[in-house]
């Protein structure tokens, strides 16, 4: 739905000029005043100043052959990840400066930029990155030497996702902060690159770009904009994923077991090379893949994917069972592609989806008072969440994480050529220094139902000041220095006010919102409970909150904590009618339900929780608790029984059990996620407590042993079982050790599923 303006009885009317092309204020021009978006920038503020600006550069100084001032931290900053969380923090201290004017941001920044420099210069061919023996690794590529996976390109963990993290970080040093070293080392990189994989075939590029590469497309196009050389834009175009655009340019959805987040920031390319090359179709596709993700394939918080990938649409089961819920890093990247689409489109209801995921699920994935972020937010009843920490995690959505609080105002307010929008209602001001007009909006929301706005200006002038009238208002009404005027039209448009403002004019917002439930996607008797465009939740317990806080080990981004059943979870039960009635509403949108107490998920931390509520009539919940019981008990019981695990074809768990392999691929057919080999695959495997005495191991298809090899720590492993598409082992006493399967003559092996270390 493209944005509706709808006009105030003014004298003067709004020329059709305002629906020319929006455009964003720059981060500088609007400052947060107070609520809880302004606490969450304080908080992210004194953890990036926790981390050390050394520690960071210590990859990139390795790999050019340079001293280290700091070792390299530890984490996925040194086990294969190396250098991409330098590039995120160029990026969040640029938009930190460009927010707050906090001079050690600036300090900082202009400090890695120039270690950058010196390295690329150390280099002598453009090229500067931390990723492991990375001129070895890109040599290989150069020549046309490509084994890639959806992870893995060469055995190395998804290098040009790596380093488009520097690509970006450096992109943000030159944008919000003026930093002209940032572009010189951005376009001696992008150089670098364009030779690098000049040499390849379109064929080979994309087979390149089967592993996940982050967004490097639209930062390519981003080069074109800054230096408008057309090499930079052919190249966006070359190194955007055809297996991936081709679908969405046919409206054809075939996202479902694909890994979530490497989809999105493609998607974020494909719009941006658009608007530059006037390929609608590309546009197209890339609105299509929003309605797909928003609409479709994302819970009431705004999140999306279940250990990682995308569900099935029409089945939410495994989400809701996970404790591997919807990624913080998928949501990032969603702000970006909404944004995006709003400032192409002028329509209003990306900003709907953008509210609701800031507040929900951004905002939420912070811990207020201590900092440090979310990796997965489970929406399984009486789950909880793994907050990063500044020594420890180093994970992707702490690279995201520290971006996140950097830029809440980068939509609070936008302008045409003439005209102002106010799209949402956070305390702040905005200084529009084109029209040297400034605006303050004063707000308890969403404490409080009104918005107060102020204008102060050199001189009177005129323009129209367009308010959102957001899909989840009611009784929507604006005053103008204290005077109620007409309002007619529906949500999800913009209310035109149409005069020569003065100094000292005042407008006032003032609407209700009510409480409703909101049913998964997939038409499921599960539900949320969300008052105007805020989610609630319910604290059920502080129990068992096993890593809390993440220790530095390859998987602490997980919780460690047991899954309490979900059949004693709180459910609602008889007339759908009564459900919201037994709501009683208390202060600042805590309302009682029962035993438990509602309150906005942002707030609840610390503590196992409910966002998820299951809806029977009487005699529905008497014979489905019975079943589920039983199902909750085998699954319960598999999982008391299993010492480690790993999902064949999942990235996560892959690389967190050290997947390594060669004339390898991997897929997902019949809701399964698989990896099959033609040389061999090898996982290491974790048996700590030394209580695993097995390994089980299921296919999708029938495992011969004579076709295939399993090896221990480079031994022949025994067979102790095999029947069909399962094959059991005997596990070594060791406390890790390695697993590889081995195709016999090249013939391509089963497509195996899952491995399991079992104690009996």
């Amino acid at each position: 739905m493209k944005t509706n303006l709808l006009y105030i009885a003014f004298p003067l009317l709004l020329s059709l000029s305002s629906l020319a092309q929006m455009q964003p204020f720059a981060l500088q021009e609007v400052k947060l005043t107070s609520g809880p978006f302004k606490n969450a920038q304080d908080v992210d503020l004194k953890y990036m100043l926790a981390l050390n600006p050394d520690k960071l550069l210590a990859p990139y100084l390795i790999d050019a052959g340079l001293p280290v001032k700091a070792p390299r931290y530890g984490n996925w900053e040194s086990s294969g990840l190396d250098g991409h969380i330098g590039g995120h923090y160029l990026s969040a201290l640029a938009m930190m400066y460009a927010s707050t004017g906090n001079a050690e941001t600036k300090k900082r920044l202009d400090y890695m930029v120039d270690q950058l420099a010196q390295c690329q210069a150390k280099n002598g061919n453009g090229y500067v990155g931390g990723i492991p023996q990375g001129k070895v690794f890109w040599d290989r590529i150069h020549k046309g030497d490509i084994d890639g996976s959806s992870f893995g390109l060469n055995n190395t963990w998804v290098p040009l996702y790596n380093i488009h993290k520097l690509f970006a970080g450096l992109r943000d040093a030159y944008e919000y902060t003026g930093n002209k070293q940032a572009k010189q080392v951005l376009v001696g990189l992008g150089d670098w690159f364009v030779n690098l994989i000049k040499p390849l075939s379109d064929e080979q590029i994309q087979q390149v770009l089967r592993t996940e590469h982050g967004g490097i497309n639209e930062t390519f196009a981003d080069l074109y904009i800054l230096t408008k050389d057309k090499k930079y834009l052919e190249t966006a175009q070359r190194i955007s994923h055809r297996a991936i655009l081709e679908p969405l340019l046919a409206k054809q959805d075939k996202l479902t077991g694909l890994h979530a987040n490497t989809q999105i920031p493609k998607v974020i390319g494909f719009e941006k090379i658009a608007t530059l090359t006037g390929k609608t179709d590309w546009s197209e596709a890339a609105m299509y893949f929003w309605q797909n993700v928003s609409q479709t394939r994302s819970v009431a918080f705004g999140g999306n994917s279940v250990r990682e990938h995308f569900n099935p649409t029409t089945d939410f089961s495994q989400v809701l069972r996970s404790n591997q819920g919807p990624e913080t890093c998928n949501s990032f990247n969603m702000l970006r592609l909404s944004k995006a689409l709003f400032l192409d489109k002028n329509d209003v209801s990306y900003v709907d989806f953008y509210e609701r995921t800031m507040y929900n699920h951004i905002l939420s994935s912070q811990h207020p008072e201590k900092g440090g972020f979310v990796y997965f937010t489970p929406i399984r009843p009486n789950h909880y969440r793994v907050y990063s920490q500044p020594e420890t995690s180093m994970w992707c959505c702490v690279g995201s994480g520290i971006e996140n609080h950097t830029k809440y105002g980068e939509l609070i307010y936008s302008h045409s050529a003439n005209d102002l929008f106010v799209n949402l209602f956070i305390p702040s001001t905005l200084n529009w220094s084109d029209k040297k007009v400034k605006l303050t909006q004063r707000t308890g929301f969403p404490y409080e139902n009104q918005s107060e706005l102020v204008v102060e200006t050199t001189k009177p002038q005129e323009f129209s000041l367009n308010i959102r009238y957001p899909k989840w208002a009611e009784n929507f009404a604006i005053l103008v220095n204290g005077k109620a005027q007409p309002v007619s039209g529906k949500p999800a448009s913009y209310l035109a006010i149409n005069r020569k403002w003065k100094s000292g004019d005042k407008v006032t917002v003032r609407f209700t919102t009510s409480t409703r439930l909101e049913p998964l996607p997939d038409g499921s008797n599960w539900a949320a409970f969300v008052n105007g465009p805020i989610v609630l939740a319910a604290k059920t317990s502080t129990t068992d909150l096993k890593g809390l806080f993440a220790d530095d080990s390859r998987m602490g981004h997980e919780t460690k904590g047991k899954l309490y059943p979900i059949t004693n979870a709180y459910a609602l039960v008889g007339d759908p009618a009564t459900y919201l009635k037994r709501l009683k509403p208390g202060s600042s949108l805590h309302f009682s339900l029962d035993s438990l107490t509602l309150q906005p998920f942002y707030e609840v931390h610390d503590a196992r929780y409910q966002l998820y509520f299951q809806t029977f009539s009487k005699a529905a919940f008497d014979e489905l608790k019975s079943r589920l019981k039983q199902q909750e008990a085998e699954a319960m019981a598999i999982e008391a029984n299993t010492v480690d695990r790993v999902n064949c074809g999942e990235q996560q768990p892959e690389v967190d059990h050290n997947y390594k392999g060669e004339k390898s691929d991997s897929g997902y057919d019949d809701d399964q996620f698989w990896r099959r080999t033609r040389s061999f695959i090898t996982y290491q495997l974790q048996n700590r407590t030394k209580a695993g005495n097995y390994i089980d191991i299921q296919a999708l298809d029938t495992i011969k042993p004579d076709a295939v090899s399993f090896l221990i720590n480079g031994a022949p492993a025994e067979i102790i079982s095999a029947e069909g598409k399962t094959i059991r082992l005997r596990a070594t006493d060791s406390e890790v050790f390695t697993l590889t399967i081995a195709a016999r003559n090249g013939t391509a092996t089963p497509r195996f599923h899952q491995l399991r270390l079992v104690t009996k």
